[in-house]
């Protein structure tokens, strides 16, 4: 967390972003970094779901919760828990540019590549994982488990 955070601050030194994080998962994450970000920040939230109650994508992004701030001329990171497939952050990626910010990035704590069918730049990530569904530190199964104070493989099953 800590390297993440001086990228971020030796990279948005001279201007700060406002840090756009994914709800729910993401919320432990974002807390932790913050405090390792040493220049001056915004927060802000979108929440979006699509994955209902279960381990697979339902493919329908639907936002739940929307900025309460403007992001115009503004840089944007938005800070996310997980990237697999990259279909619901490619969908806040068209939306925030929408709303013409100085420049959209992205922050992971994990990238799960061996899902992704949406061609995406992470520029910033914790850790790359396998194909296995993973619950803790924010991340959730039908939003159960998002107290571990770790990450942890669900059951070791591979995501089909």
């Amino acid at each position: 967390m800590i390297e993440l955070g001086a990228l971020i601050s030796d990279d948005y030194r001279d201007d700060p972003p406002v840090l756009v994080n994914v709800l729910k998962g993401g919320v432990v994450f974002l807390a932790d970094l913050i405090r390792a970000i040493d220049i001056p920040i915004r927060i802000d939230f979108m929440e979006v779901s699509s994955y209902g109650n279960g381990t697979d994508s339902s493919g329908i992004v639907r936002i739940l919760e929307d900025l309460s701030q403007s992001i115009e001329g503004r840089h944007v990171l938005i800070v996310e828990d997980i990237v697999d497939t990259g279909h619901t952050l490619s969908y806040i990626i068209d939306n925030l540019e929408t709303r013409h910010p100085k420049s959209v990035r992205i922050c992971s704590l994990l990238d799960r590549r061996g899902r992704r069918e949406v061609e995406l730049n992470l520029d910033y990530v914790g850790f790359v994982i396998p194909n296995k569904f993973v619950i803790g530190y924010g991340l959730d199964l039908a939003q159960q488990y998002r107290n571990l104070p770790h990450i942890a493989v669900l059951e070791d099953e591979e995501i089909p």
